[in-house]
């Protein structure tokens, strides 16, 4: 494994440690400033309303697993595809379990880490 595809592993652990803890601030500088989400059934949006949407479930617990299925450095790019099982749990509700995969594009910016720029997120609801 090359320093690079260590780099970005952590850049996922950190991720969803800092989703568990509801560290809002270390989620978005794991992103680049132009950063694209897709999800299904809704236009395209980037870290304004990531972060808008993000501080609108301050109180709802997060927890799951990530699993890195493919991951490929193409110099100061990457892609991964990831395999993520999540369940979320607003106070006093019931839990939702989502689970898929997703498709993510990282770039290495001029600091030398690396932060995800776009990312396509197919995760469905399991019944």
């Amino acid at each position: 494994m090359t320093d690079d595809e260590r780099a970005i592993r952590a850049v996922v652990d950190t991720w969803f440690a800092a989703s568990r803890s509801g560290d809002l601030d270390t989620v978005l500088s794991l992103m680049t400033d132009d950063v694209v989400f897709m999800v299904p059934s809704q236009e395209p949006f980037g870290k304004e309303a990531f972060a808008a949407a993000s501080k609108g479930m301050a109180n709802v617990a997060m927890d799951g697993t990530s699993e890195i299925v493919e991951l490929r450095v193409l110099g100061e790019w990457a892609y991964l595809r990831n395999h993520i099982d999540l369940r979320v749990t607003p106070p006093g509700g019931a839990t939702t379990r989502r689970s898929g995969y997703t498709l993510t594009i990282l770039r290495k910016e001029r600091d030398g880490r690396w932060r995800l720029a776009r990312d396509a997120n197919l995760l469905a609801k399991v019944e």
